[in-house]
């Protein structure tokens, strides 16, 4: 029966549906040993070498398949978990080369790249009461898709925080950090850059080694496993950056791993990343897609990942990126569309939600490919949500000009509207947007050092009100005058600053009513949620809309960006009665109106205003007898 259920798997696996395929491949313990599988099709011999031969000789691997299946018993009496190995791979040259294993669960990573051998299928997960509020609050059908608050805080976990000797955390310490600094903060879930286990820290973990292996730089995957669960526990969700677009030419990597191009493309017009050097998956192999669609659902099965943010989609999506003029060959239909990554995202998408269909996939794609999060039985690619990046690069060149300067890019405020339901969006404040001599997101705007902070924070209020789902990256919370670097610690020690201090705690009080207020989430992706009451006030740098919930209950926005006060600001409310602030971006935190009443005239209802400069204001109308004789009784509405 084990030896059908293992050709089954070997089958399946060359059909590229094999979506357990690191149960078939890789290590794994058996009666009276360990059985060793790798996939060498152009190799000549297969070895193992390792702690259990003290390294001085080889084992050798049988050929079970002629597609290149290879495959090596070994008995042992004991354990062998935490033994190192390598598979020494002799290609059709006659050279011998050590490589780790592709799907190994744990990798010393670095520049030696060893396996280890790790049991990852017992983790003692206590997350049964998130993961029933993951089925019910995540749903992603036609009639209720994503009614709930979604707002990203992006880690790296490198640089979070650092010891005093410079040492990485551990996943253990880093959940014991997050856990109530997320909570206060008012985000719904983490999102960790890459932690696949990567040789190079600059690559920032985007060039992968060992697929299946949580990083060694911060524990094993018992404290990786642990760290979502604590989060799971304080109702945390917990989202991974997933790299299937390329690896890098590392000797021990998937770089050309039996002798020649294996995983990777073949053809000189496709094989290589100009850019960053790697060579690119060749997914249009049936081997590489359940290689690649197996590992995106062993995160999530395995260590209860709740999505995958998927890495450089427009990278994979086109023949023609990062190419030159005749470095590219057209698809058969003569396009620069790359037809087996479109099916490949199809695939990947359908099977992940086939299983999980309350996890998120997300796309980082840059372009205007159509239908990305379209289903996949509607035509589109199936992701859940899409980074909306032309939002944050427009937003971003519009602060950082000066007040005088924005009317004439007053469309970076209104544009994002005529194409908000194109696509399902996450509007990102990503690491991107703060490295790289892009400067940190409070070093972007123009003005001194207080017009940065009372922009950022009208800025802030304006994304979370905005419709889409959110992310911030870490540090912007409180206002990091430096740029991002991969290497050392956030600088922590600004909260001892007055002005940083207050703007992270405004961040936290604006992540609370963002939670608290359905308004502002629950009909993100229809033209239901949102209405414009101003969106032409080019020479006032402002703009005024509603967001509305699906019973009907409204918020009331009017963001400025402009350097004076607007006094006599006529805002057009559509109802009379008597609108209350809930909430101001102001230094204080208190506008100096607590209300206001609208009256109708024969421009209809509307409501006069003073809008400081650079301020958002946020008003909701008063439900009928609630508080009326204060109303009464208070001259003007002023108290």
């Amino acid at each position: 029966m084990e030896k059908q259920e293992n050709r089954l798997a070997e089958y399946l696996f060359h059909q590229g549906t094999n979506d357990h395929a690191y149960a078939y491949l890789g290590v794994h313990p058996v009666l009276g040993g360990y059985m060793f599988r790798t996939w060498a099709p152009n190799a000549r011999a297969v070895a193992l070498m390792g702690d259990m031969t003290d390294w001085a000789w080889e084992i050798p691997f049988r050929r079970i398949s002629e597609k290149g299946v290879w495959e090596l018993f070994l008995e042992s009496a004991h354990s062998l978990d935490g033994k190192k190995y390598k598979l020494m791979i002799t290609g059709a040259d006659g050279i011998a080369r050590a490589k780790g294993d592709p799907y190994a669960f744990f990798s010393e990573g670095g520049s030696g790249g060893a396996s280890i051998i790790c049991d990852t299928q017992a983790f003692p997960f206590q997350d049964g009461e998130w993961m029933e509020h993951r089925r019910r609050s995540m749903q992603q059908t036609v009639d209720k898709y994503l009614e709930t608050p979604i707002s990203i805080y992006e880690i790296h976990a490198g640089s979070l925080f650092r010891h005093a000797d410079g040492g990485y955390p551990t996943y253990r310490e880093m959940a014991e950090m997050l856990v109530p600094y997320v909570r206060m903060m008012g985000f719904t879930h983490v999102e960790l850059l890459p932690l696949s286990e990567y040789p190079y820290d600059g690559s920032w973990g985007y060039q992968v080694g060992a697929y299946y292996a949580p990083s060694a730089r911060f524990g094993e995957p018992a404290d990786l496993a642990y760290f979502v669960d604590r989060l799971h526990a304080a109702g945390i969700g917990v989202l991974m950056d997933w790299v299937p677009a390329h690896f890098p030419k590392d000797a021990w990597g998937l770089y050309e791993f039996d002798g020649q191009p294996l995983y990777e493309y073949q053809g000189a017009d496709r094989m290589e990343s100009r850019g960053w050097g790697t060579r690119y998956f060749d997914v249009g192999r049936e081997e590489v897609q359940s290689f690649l669609v197996s590992n995106a659902l062993y995160w999530l099965r395995v260590f209860h990942m709740d999505g995958l943010r998927v890495d450089a989609v427009a990278a994979m999506l086109y023949r023609d990126y990062d190419r030159h003029e005749g470095e590219w060959t057209p698809n058969s239909y003569g396009g620069k569309e790359n037809l087996e990554s479109i099916a490949f995202f199809r695939k990947l998408n359908a099977a992940v939600h086939a299983e999980f269909p309350d996890a998120l996939m997300i796309a980082e794609e840059s372009t205007a490919f159509p239908g990305v999060t379209t289903p996949v039985e509607e035509g589109g690619l199936g992701f859940s949500l899409k980074w909306n990046m032309g939002f944050a690069n427009d937003m971003f060149h519009y602060l950082g000009k000066e007040g005088i300067y924005r009317r004439y890019h007053h469309a970076a405020l209104t544009f994002p509207m005529l194409y908000a339901y194109s696509e399902k969006y996450i509007l990102p404040v990503s690491h991107d947007e703060v490295v790289h001599g892009k400067r940190s997101l409070l070093e972007k705007i123009s003005g001194n050092e207080q017009e940065k902070i009372e922009t950022l924070r009208a800025f802030y209020l304006f994304l979370v009100t905005f419709p889409g789902k959110k992310m911030l990256f870490m540090g912007s919370e409180f206002g990091q005058h430096g740029e991002w670097c991969y290497d050392r610690s956030l600088d922590w020690h600004l909260l001892e600053e007055e002005d940083h201090r207050s703007l992270s705690h405004y961040v936290a009080a604006l992540g609370r009513l963002y939670l608290e207020t359905p308004a502002l989430w629950e009909q993100d992706f229809s033209p239901a949620g949102f209405s414009w009451i101003e969106a032409d006030l080019a020479d006032q740098n402002t703009v005024a809309y509603r967001r509305r919930a699906k019973n009907g209950e409204e918020i009331l926005a009017v963001i400025s960006f402009c350097g004076a006060d607007l006094y006599d600001f006529r805002l057009n409310t559509g109802d009379v009665g008597v609108y209350d602030v809930i909430f101001y971006s102001g230094n204080y935190g208190m506008y100096y109106e607590k209300y206001f009443e609208a009256i109708r005239d024969e421009n209809g209802a509307h409501l006069m205003m003073r809008v400081p400069a650079r301020t958002g204001i946020l008003l909701k109308r008063r439900k009928e007898g609630i508080d009326l004789l204060l109303h009464e009784e208070t001259e003007g509405g002023r108290v």
